[in-house]
């Protein structure tokens, strides 16, 4: 069969099937051979192939043998873009109107223009997370899918993912990388459902080079979204396409996220965003200052400030950033250097709330860690002395260290009875007395949770 032949097949088709599906459809097929009976088109995605197979492969088969043509079903092979010819590059798909995809960076959610690997300060808690978003970054063969970021607020997770997205715009153009938050793709998905536009969705989303979804645990609980990014993972994991993910804690640990779906994101590198140490929260600090100096050489800022700042504000980097911030901009309104005293006024009301709260969700991570066991094992019902005493050591931790009560601190815990959560307190109580390494391990963690 020649090329005009299967233009001709081509041009039937659109007018069977309209010139919206035909675009979409119909017109990034690309003959390549006829052989047994078995027409091979090349297509730009795999996802193209598996939808006309679907849907118009009995309409393409009958006009082909109306033409003559001995054609007993078809096959689909995704082609390289970059070495296609010019006829090939000629009928490229045009995007879906309503997708609003472009090469590169897609314009779905605004990247920060800080946020980048230069502006990222690297310390012992987030180095492996550095390091796995900058190999992410260089492109190449996909080698951790996906790459799944999590730690609590402020810790760096957005920073990394815009720096990443930054830097593949930067290098590798020919891309398409796509960042958007879970609440975006959620919107997306729900106003491609009413305005009955999923095609349009499923090829927008299923046709990116990266796709990058920011605090995934927002899914979590919303079914049909959750069954969609499901689909929309596999696909584009089949495909050899980058995924990275960024969520508020380990995957196994989203409530309310289906099981396949954690289990999907655990599938690749999962890298956990430890709370920042005091030496990383100076570093951080004297980073802001540098880049302020280089802008306003006339700021001064005595001895001891950022020390001050690194101790008392330790739960968030973006309160801290934020901190610094105001002090730039009042001792310049002031005319004042930042001293201990102008920083200790302008700030009290970020050092009053930033004063060492520990959590029991803190309290919990923490004693799972120092012990290799799950969170879920940790607060679940089994029984086994590998589980209860790391337990009982939480419980009591939660009853030295906030002011919770004990039926809070029970609600916590699978929702054991507070007379659970008393037996496991002074279960402790005698064994620190009487053994070491029990005593150890809570001044230990007692000492961690404090920092």
């Amino acid at each position: 069969m020649t090329q005009d032949e299967w233009i001709n097949v081509k041009q039937e088709m659109r007018g069977a099937v309209g010139e919206s599906k035909f675009t979409n459809w119909i017109e990034p097929l690309v003959f390549e051979t006829l052989r047994d009976g078995v027409l091979t088109c090349s297509v730009p995605t795999l996802f193209i192939g598996n939808y006309v197979n679907q849907n118009y492969a009995d309409q393409i088969v009958y006009l082909l043998a109306r033409a003559g043509q001995e054609v007993e079903r078809l096959s689909f092979v995704v082609r390289n873009d970059e070495t296609a010819g010019p006829q090939q590059q000629k009928q490229q798909p045009a995007a879906p109107a309503a997708a609003g995809a472009r090469r590169g960076v897609a314009e779905s959610a605004r990247l920060e223009e800080r946020y980048t690997f230069d502006t990222f300060v690297v310390g012992k808690p987030n180095a492996l997370a550095h390091a796995a978003a900058r190999r992410v970054a260089e492109g190449g063969p996909v080698a951790y899918n996906p790459l799944f970021l999590y730690g609590g607020n402020g810790l760096g997770k957005t920073h990394l993912m815009h720096a990443i997205a930054h830097d593949m715009r930067q290098n590798r153009p020919e891309l398409d990388v796509l960042y958007l938050s879970a609440d975006q793709f959620m919107y997306r998905f729900v106003t491609a459902l009413r305005e009955r536009k999923m095609m349009d969705f499923k090829h927008f989303f299923r046709s990116v080079d990266v796709l990058m979804v920011d605090d995934v645990q927002f899914i979590a609980g919303k079914d049909s979204t959750q069954e969609e990014f499901f689909h929309t993972f596999n696909a584009l994991a089949d495909a050899g396409k980058q995924i990275v993910i960024s969520a508020d804690c380990a995957p196994g640990e989203i409530r309310d996220l289906e099981n396949r779906i954690s289990s999907r994101l655990a599938s690749g590198l999962v890298v956990d965003l430890h709370p920042t140490d005091y030496e990383l929260r100076l570093g951080i600090l004297q980073s802001k200052v540098e880049q302020y100096r280089s802008q306003h050489p006339e700021l001064v800022v005595a001895d001891g400030v950022l020390e001050f700042l690194a101790h008392r504000i330790s739960n968030n980097v973006r309160v801290l950033e934020g901190s610094l911030t105001r002090l730039f901009a009042f001792a310049s309104l002031v005319g004042k250097e930042i001293n201990l005293e102008l920083t200790q006024d302008c700030l009290a009301d970020i050092l009053r709330a930033s004063d060492r709260k520990i959590t029991i969700d803190e309290i919990q991570r923490k004693v799972s860690e120092h012990y290799n066991i799950r969170l879920s094992d940790l607060i679940g019902p089994r029984r086994m002395r590998s589980y209860a005493r790391p337990r009982q050591i939480a419980m009591w931790l939660s009853k030295q260290l906030t002011n919770r009560s004990l039926p809070e601190i029970g609600k916590r815990f699978g929702g054991r009875d507070h007379t659970t959560i008393m037996h496991g307190v002074r279960k402790i109580d005698e064994l620190r007395q009487t053994d070491s390494a029990i005593s150890e391990d809570l001044e230990m963690l007692r000492r961690t949770l404090e920092q």
